[in-house]
C-alpha cells in the first residue's frame, strides 16, 4: 500500500531530527501526540523505519581518511560467502557494505586515523580475511554530499501493514 502524506511528513520530520518528541512530530504532521505515536509505532514495525542513530562526525573523532574498497572473493571460497561476510560485519573501521555487481563482489566505505593506519588495516586486517582474492581503494577527498535522508515517494509501496 502507498505511505501516507502523515506518514511521509512524519518520515521527513524523523529523518532530519530523529530525536523529535511526539508533540513536535504531532505538529509537522497535524496530528495528536498519540495518533503519531501509533502512526511512528506501526512504521517501526513494518520494518520502515530501520533503527535510530547519532551520526558523528569521524574527524572530529580522529578519523580524517575515509576510504571505498572494492573487494573480490576467490571463486573457490564463495561457498562460504556468509562466513566472510559475519566477518566483514567485526570489523568497526568497516562503516558500509554492499554486493555490487561488476568488476568487484563487495563496495565498503572505510574509516581511519591517516593514510598509515588505513593501509595497516588493509594489509593486515582485510586482506588477511580467507577467501579475499583482490583490494582496490580509493580515497575520499571531499565529502561533497553527506548522508541524507530517504526520499520517500507518494507512490511509496509497503510489503506489510495498512495506511
Amino acid at each position: 500500500m502507498p505511505i501516507s502524506r502523515i506518514d511521509q511528513r512524519l518520515l521527513a520530520h524523523l529523518q532530519a531530527d530523529g530525536r523529535a518528541t511526539f508533540v513536535e512530530l504531532s505538529a509537522a504532521a497535524h496530528l495528536s501526540a498519540p495518533q503519531c505515536l501509533r502512526r511512528v509505532r506501526q512504521l517501526e514495525a513494518d520494518g520502515v523505519i530501520r533503527r535510530y542513530a547519532a551520526l558523528a562526525d569521524p574527524q572530529k573523532l580522529g578519523l580524517g581518511v575515509t576510504a571505498f574498497v572494492s573487494l573480490s572473493i576467490d571463486r573457490e571460497k564463495f561457498a562460504e560467502v556468509r562466513t566472510f561476510e559475519k566477518t566483514i560485519c567485526r570489523f568497526p573501521e568497516i562503516l558500509e557494505c554492499y554486493t555490487i555487481s561488476g568488476d568487484f563482489d563487495y563496495m565498503l566505505k572505510v574509516v581511519a586515523r591517516d593514510l598509515k593506519d588505513l593501509s595497516q588495516f588493509l594489509t593486515d586486517g582485510l586482506m588477511q580475511i580467507p577467501g579475499v582474492a583482490s583490494v582496490r581503494s580509493m580515497i575520499c577527498l571531499e565529502e561533497v554530499k553527506p548522508l541524507a535522508p530517504i526520499p520517500v515517494p507518494a507512490d511509496s509501496k509497503r510489503s506489510s501493514g495498512s495506511r
